[in-house]
């Protein structure tokens, strides 16, 4: 192929020297390119060309109407019997070929950064027969460069920090723009940086884009942020490249470089006496304008008054310093505290020592309030003990408390009776003096826990309290007893001198060398011919046997009384009955059957026979002439009899069954004839003397009560008439000391409703309207 036109020259770039377009300058021969493909006949002979090439270029962005290259076969004679074909990257889409000239055209503006070059083929054929004429050349097409993308910086915008107070310099970030022009060629992507924005804190550098700090010692607390321009230009920053720009925010980060400060040197604080321990008295701060872990301190109390009485420590989130009270506080001993404290750092940076000391101190005064306070107990636990055989009204010690308050107000003293409910003890109001109210029983209550209440007189809402424990000494008031309900077994043959039974007893006393028990039998049958007893000397004893040849059928069972004594001071005792049962055994020894053996009565006189049917024809005379109580006939067949009273009045049929008047008042006698748990006319065949019959007026009231049931007791049993089953008698015992007696309708002994009342003229201003009002009218009572 020849070049067909010189003017298109100037559009190509060699893309070497002769050397490189493969001209042979002394032949004038076209020496094939290597990127070519070989056509069919190269086998055969070389054919001779004008010129080879391997590559070429075209400008990027081109846009001219001329076409870039002209290709001519040597063949082409110009009667239209060639035909020029394209073909490879971009053919017919990018590049074309006129078929007829061989002009090479661009359909479209090249992009180098899109495609930097292109690999084409172009061949001469036959019109007609399409055959190639030469072989297939290759070529290169080259996208030339031109500086058409400006500088990006595809990491921004950047966040950096830098510590304060860093020195002229310091590093900071750096930053980085690309250029998508090619780097091989030119200047397009050479790029320069700049600072816009940011001067004078700060600078960069231009090759590398390293900003860095440009003023030393910037200050956080002056200002903690910079927003800067920074801007990459290309063309090595010459007029006509093209630039982009980014943001770099720069954050000072702080260091320790302020020391804590105390608003003020002197701090008050007011508060009672009655703050709890562990209460927070004050909160005190020191200023740092740091932050973060620059800003934590530590607190301590360097000297003050009362040591021992507070602490403080650090709020780890607001890095207050917390006073704490570690003892109570008391107006009257001390009224006030003067304490210094120091705020220090925590976490020292040894490049500023030069600016400290790193510590502040400030004074704090406490002053206490006084405020009126309970009585306190001298001893909150006072220990006492009295002996269970005190007598009521003995003095068991004493308790003390007093006002701690300036004022000194007298103390009343009373017991918490929920802590004696059965009010053993009392306390003297003004002394404190406990002693006891009932008798003590060590073996019901052995230690009792009083509540001592210490009233201010000045201020009853004041009250102390202080625990009193009265341990009830034990005195030997209990007589030994069997330890269990024995049950003895004796064999019919059972030999002499035979062990049946080993007891022990129990004491409910609790003596302090232990209990020691002696054991012997009762002196009726000391000298029995049956039973011995011998004191085994460890608090149990044996019963053995005297003989042999027990019979059930002469004694089934044997009553032995033993008589055990305590070693207490004096010395106490008691009769316990053992039953031994005779039983009938094998040869093991084991019981078979016990007790009594029924008789047949084959084994009865004649003359016994008689006496027991003139028993029974007598029993059968009485229970005709015998008087029917009170009971309906179909209630016979209940062996039980429980008259319930539970109303509260309606009129003399009350008496009908039972006689209400005796449980009005005491003091009334009547007739011990006259039976209370049934009609009134039944007859009694018992009659007390006139001495038996004692007056309740003559008797202590402790033991009315007593005297009175013991009355109605005796009146049941000696009564014949009483029913033959069990009668549930109820007194409704309601005491004595009434001026006025009774009342009530049941007192009455006639039911005529004509009454005399004047003895209601006898009862006192109390019933002086009701004496105007039923009393004589005549005038002449002491009310008229």
């Amino acid at each position: 192929f020849n070049i067909g036109d010189e003017t298109l020259l100037a559009l190509l770039l060699p893309l070497r020297e002769r050397a490189c377009l493969g001209l042979n300058p002394s032949s004038g021969d076209l020496e094939k390119s290597p990127l070519s493909d070989p056509g069919p006949w190269e086998a055969l002979h070389r054919h001779k060309r004008s010129w080879v090439w391997n590559q070429f270029f075209v400008l990027e962005e081109y846009t001219g109407n001329e076409p870039l290259y002209v290709l001519h076969s040597d063949v082409d004679k110009g009667d239209g019997k060639v035909k020029y074909v394209l073909s490879g990257e971009g053919a017919t889409s990018i590049f074309t070929i006129d078929e007829n000239t061989g002009d090479i055209h661009a359909t479209k503006r090249l992009d180098r950064e899109a495609q930097a070059y292109y690999t084409l083929q172009a061949q001469a054929v036959d019109r007609l027969t399409n055959l190639p004429v030469e072989p297939k050349s290759e070529f290169v097409v080259k996208v030339q460069d031109i500086n058409d993308n400006e500088p990006k910086f595809l990491d921004g915008p950047y966040l950096a920090g830098v510590p304060e107070m860093s020195p002229l310099g310091t590093m900071v970030v750096q930053v980085a723009a690309t250029d998508a022009d090619d780097p091989t060629y030119g200047n397009s992507a050479r790029v320069v940086y700049s600072i816009i924005h940011g001067q004078p804190y700060f600078s960069v550098e231009p090759k590398t884009g390293v900003i860095r700090t440009a003023l030393p010692n910037m200050d956080r607390e002056t200002r903690d942020q910079y927003v800067l321009i920074i801007q990459a230009k290309d063309m090595v920053g010459q007029m006509g490249g093209l630039s982009g720009t980014t943001s770099v925010t720069v954050t000072l980060t702080d260091v320790n470089d302020n020391p804590p400060r105390f608003t003020h040197k002197n701090y008050q604080y007011t508060v009672p006496e009655s703050l709890p321990v562990q209460s927070v008295v004050a909160r005190i701060k020191a200023a740092d304008a740091d932050i973060g872990s620059n800003a934590e301190m530590d607190y301590r109390i360097m000297d003050g008054d009362g040591p021992g009485m507070f602490n403080i420590t650090t709020d780890e989130d607001t890095q207050d310093g917390v006073i704490i009270l570690l003892k109570p506080l008391d107006f009257e001993t001390k009224s006030s505290f003067s304490l210094r404290i120091e705020a220090t750092n925590r976490n020292i940076d040894s490049n500023f020592l030069s600016l400290g000391p790193f510590s502040d101190t400030t004074s704090v005064k406490v002053t206490v309030e006084d405020v009126n306070e309970a009585p306190v107990f001298s001893t909150p636990l006072s220990k006492m003990v009295i002996s269970e055989d005190a007598k009521v009204g003995t003095s068991i010690g004493r308790v003390s408390a007093h006002d701690p308050d300036t004022t000194n107000s007298a103390i009343r003293y009373s017991i918490d009776r929920n802590t004696d409910l059965e009010r053993f003890f009392n306390v003297d109001a003004h002394s404190g003096v406990i002693s006891t109210a009932k008798p003590l029983d060590r073996e019901a209550n052995s230690v009792h826990n009083l509540t001592i209440f210490a009233i201010e007189h000045q201020d009853p809402a004041q009250i102390g309290k202080g625990i009193t424990v009265i341990t009830v000494l034990d005195i030997n008031d209990n007589a030994p007893v069997f330890a269990i309900d024995y049950e003895t077994l004796l064999c019919e043959h059972t030999m002499p001198g035979q062990v049946i039974q080993t007891i022990s007893a129990v004491d409910k006393d609790e003596p302090l060398s232990g209990h020691r028990f002696y054991f012997a039998l009762a002196a009726p049958v000391a000298g029995n011919l049956n039973f011995t007893l011998r004191d085994n000397k460890d608090n149990t004893a044996s019963i053995l046997t005297k003989r042999g040849g027990f019979r059930r059928r002469e004694q089934p069972v044997y009553r032995l009384p033993v008589l055990i004594v305590d070693s207490g001071s004096p010395a106490l005792s008691s009769t316990n009955t053992l039953s031994v049962r005779v039983c009938d055994c094998d040869s093991d020894g084991v019981a078979l059957s016990c007790g009594a053996v029924a008789y047949t009565s084959t084994g009865l006189s004649t003359g016994a026979l008689l006496a027991i049917l003139g028993c029974i024809i007598t029993l059968l005379g009485k229970s005709h002439v015998r008087k029917e109580p009170l009971i309906l006939e179909e209630e016979r067949d209940i062996r039980e009899n429980i008259v319930r009273y539970d109303d509260e009045g309606g009129g003399e049929e009350d008496t009908e069954a039972f006689d209400m008047v005796t449980l009005r008042n005491l003091n009334v006698i009547r007739d011990p004839n006259v039976r209370r748990d049934v009609t009134p006319d039944t007859p009694t065949f018992f009659h007390y003397p006139s001495a038996a019959r004692p007056s309740y007026k003559s008797l202590p009231d402790n033991v009315v009560f007593r005297e009175f049931i013991w009355e109605r007791l005796k009146d049941a049993d000696v009564d014949p008439s009483a029913p033959p089953y069990d009668s549930l008698q109820t007194y409704a015992f309601e005491g004595s000391g009434s001026v006025a007696e009774s009342l009530s309708s049941l007192e009455s002994l006639s039911t005529d409703s004509d009454q005399n009342y004047d003895y209601l003229s006898n009862w006192g201003p109390r019933f002086k309207k009701l004496a105007d009002l039923y009393g004589n009218s005549d005038g002449t009572s002491v009310f008229s």
